[in-house]
């Protein structure tokens, strides 16, 4: 094991690393970080995922179904760095999670199965970290599994995630016999065939030389197309090249030095690759196998080598009374920071913050800037999953949980009083299953009610209601596993005895064919000023399109001339369609996918207001919804079922018994893997038909890809739940 550098008591902006691990289920994450924990000398013991040993999968369902579903953060010390490490979840029902921690990022590493490649949930975090534009370098993970292959991976990447790979191993050995890998950076060969817990630093095998440095001549060639320092020393060696190629008479031993040679250097590579990482231009591909322990190192060294500090990210940007500010990643500038988690524990409720300026004391008063009151930071911990160690304060830059804070939830700005600064917060993603919950005694009602508030507070992809018509409280969620879990924790940490009903989906309403010219006259006269409001709508589709996505699936736009209805009542009227819209006309379903044009109205010179003309707006549509043809949308996934190829004629008939359209199919070493788009609806219990259809051997995953215009007998038979 490696000896890392002690790190002074504060550790300085350029050696922090603040990332997380983010991939599709099963690829490794956990292992991966437990490995790091290990050989950081974080932990002395390498927890394993089937023992229930490990750091970050902490809580009894984590350890119990053996998947993260908890963002868990740790910190460890690697070369003089201080490394802030989030361990994400990688199942698609608990994305909200990755975005959070997303959020208050600088870097992260996407762990690959070497096997599957590029899978659902590996294609939906990517995404998630585009967005938010973290630089990411790539771990190919299980290189020791049969059928492991960086090649194919590596071409998955480049394929599915439209990004390009700068591949810095050859791997040495297959499936069981994988020992090592080349790094091409060094040139040199690292071997962990004594033992998983040292590696040897060796030349090159000979077998492997030819390759190494034609790989080798690939990556410096994809660095110099990206790069401009690098291209331009990489032209340099191009014109040596041709130099020798015409002298006459060229010294043999020369011509065989230069061969040899690299066209870039190793300082000019290293920096290259750096640069193009924190530009998200490239993203660095290593390889190893997590498990056995061997290709940590280089990892470690490549988190520390290649992802950004803090000083490195760009400013942290928020508003102030409406003007866009900045704030520079610095100690000594005001106080802000940001909120991304919440968890109640038997000792406290812990407040996890991202602080991105100043610095924090226990005991200072902060404020909260969207709710608009101060609270008082009562202690500060350096949180090692769920363990922590009190310290006396916080930096720019770290990553810490605060015991005190009241009210501060997921999202939540805290800034220094004096200098407020309102940072964009995470968005939560929209519910798609719900259920309804009851304590099963009458005497428990009080308690499971505020069970659910604090469920709600921890996960803001979580909603609570109560169904107008039953009276039944509602529990929404983003799958069947997420309502699952949230309902566990509350039997477990509660100790209340849950009744569950059957799962329900979120269903939509959209508009197929619209109405023109729908006159509405809202004139209400009872004394003192009156309201008066008339607009005439046009109503028509906006297209069916994907709500999973980040724009807004309606659009408001007036054309009324001649100052008829002032801009300020338009406004108006728009927020009064935006009411209208959280119930249609089928089955009381939000509507979406519709495009309202206000184009006529009159005002009274004493009666009109922006609340007669919002009461006219939520009616008018309302009123335009009822009259127009509707439709019902429900919403739909993409599954991906991994099967033995003997059972996929019966996971196919299934598959269209559930309304699923196939996409595609690929089989690899006895193994068929089928794509297929199905309604959510019709997945409830799939679990358990599969594999019974397989012998316990087909496994499935799913991501959401949006709604789809659901069978007319749906439209009767369903009702929000």
């Amino acid at each position: 094991m490696r000896t890392t550098l002690p790190l002074p008591p504060t550790t300085p902006l350029d050696r922090v690393r603040n990332l997380g691990i983010l991939a599709h289920v099963d690829a490794g994450k956990t292992t991966v970080t437990e490995r790091m924990l290990y050989l950081t000398g974080a932990t002395h013991k390498r927890g394993e995922v089937h023992d229930g040993t490990t750091v970050t999968d902490f809580d009894p369902q984590e350890r119990d179904r053996g998947i993260t579903i908890f963002a868990a953060a740790v910190s460890c010390d690697w070369d003089g760095h201080r490394i802030n490490l989030i361990d994400t979840p990688g199942h698609v029902d608990f994305s909200d999670e990755v975005e959070r921690s997303l959020r208050v990022l600088d870097g992260a590493i996407a762990v690959f199965d070497a096997v599957a490649g590029v899978e659902p949930q590996s294609e939906t975090v990517w995404r998630q970290a585009d967005r938010h534009r973290v630089p990411r370098i790539a771990f190919v993970n299980k290189m020791d599994r049969a059928g492991a292959d960086l090649d194919t991976t590596v071409a998955s990447i480049r394929d599915r995630l439209h990004t390009v790979p700068l591949v810095v191993h050859l791997p040495i050995g297959q499936e069981d016999g994988f020992t090592g890998v080349v790094d091409l950076v060094r040139m040199r060969a690292l071997l962990w065939a004594s033992g998983p817990d040292t590696f040897t630093d060796v030349p090159v095998p000979e077998a492997l030389r030819e390759e190494a440095q034609r790989r080798r001549r690939v990556l410096e060639e994809t660095v110099a197309e990206l790069h401009p320092a690098a291209l331009e020393e990489f032209c340099a060696r191009s014109d040596l090249d041709e130099t020798l190629a015409l002298d006459e008479t060229p010294d043999v031993d020369e011509t065989l030095a230069l061969d040899e040679t690299p066209a870039l250097s190793e300082r000019t590579l290293t920096t290259a690759l750096r640069d193009l990482t924190r530009s998200g231009d490239g993203v660095v591909v290593l390889c190893g196998s997590a498990y056995r322990n061997r290709g940590m190192e280089p990892l470690l060294d490549a988190v520390v080598g290649y992802l950004p500090s803090p000083l490195d990210a760009p400013p942290v940007r928020g508003t102030v009374d409406g003007t866009e500010r900045e704030r520079a990643a610095d100690p000594e500038a005001p106080f802000a920071a940001l909120a991304f988690k919440v968890n109640s524990t038997a000792t406290g409720r812990l407040t996890y913050l991202r602080v991105y300026a100043g610095t924090i004391e226990k005991g200072d008063v902060v404020l909260d800037v969207a709710a608009r009151r101060t609270e008082r930071i009562g202690r500060i911990l350096r949180v090692q999953a769920d363990r922590n160690t009190e310290v006396d304060r916080a930096r720019a830059g770290d990553i810490v949980a605060v015991v005190g804070l009241k009210a501060a939830r997921p999202g939540a700005t805290l800034c220094a009083p004096s200098a407020p600064l309102l940072l964009e917060p995470p968005t939560p993603a929209a519910p798609v299953v719900s259920v309804a919950v009851e304590a099963r005694r009458s005497l428990d009602t009080d308690r499971l009610a505020s069970a659910l508030a604090r469920l709600v507070e921890e996960d803001p992809s979580l909603a609570v209601r109560t169904d107008p018509e039953t009276g039944q409280t509602v529990l929404s969620g983003m799958g069947e596993l997420h309502l699952e879990v949230a309902v566990e924790k509350i039997r477990r940490a509660q100790g209340l005895d849950v009744g569950v009903g059957r799962p329900q989906v979120a269903y939509r309403e959209t508009v197929v064919r619209g109405v023109s010219a729908l006159v509405y006259r809202h004139v209400k006269q009872d004394g003192g000023a009156g309201q008066f409001a008339h607009v005439v709508l046009d109503v028509e589709p906006l297209g069916i399109g994907d709500t999973a996505g980040d724009e807004e699936e309606f659009a408001f736009s007036s054309t009324v001339t001649g100052g008829r209805v002032p801009q300020e009542y338009a406004r108006a009227v728009e927020a009064g369609c935006r009411d209208a819209l959280a119930e249609g006309p089928l089955g009381g379903h939000p509507v979406t996918g519709v495009r309202v044009t206000l184009t006529d109205g009159a005002t009274h010179s004493k009666d009109s207001s922006e609340m007669a003309f919002r009461t006219a707006g939520r009616f008018a549509l309302r009123e335009a919804l009822r009259a127009s043809a509707m439709t019902l949308l429900e919403p739909v996934v993409e599954v991906t079922v991994t099967v033995p190829d003997s059972a996929v004629g019966g996971v196919l008939g299934d598959l269209a018994a559930r309304r699923g359209r196939v996409h595609g199919s690929t089989t690899r070493a006895g193994t068929a893997v089928i794509t297929a788009t199905v309604p959510l609806a019709e997945l409830f219990g799939y679990a358990s038909r599969l594999r019974g259809r397989t012998q316990g051997r087909g496994t499935f995953t799913t991501r959401p890809t949006g709604y789809a215009p659901a069978p007319a007998e749906a439209t009767a038979a369903t009702r929000s739940p």
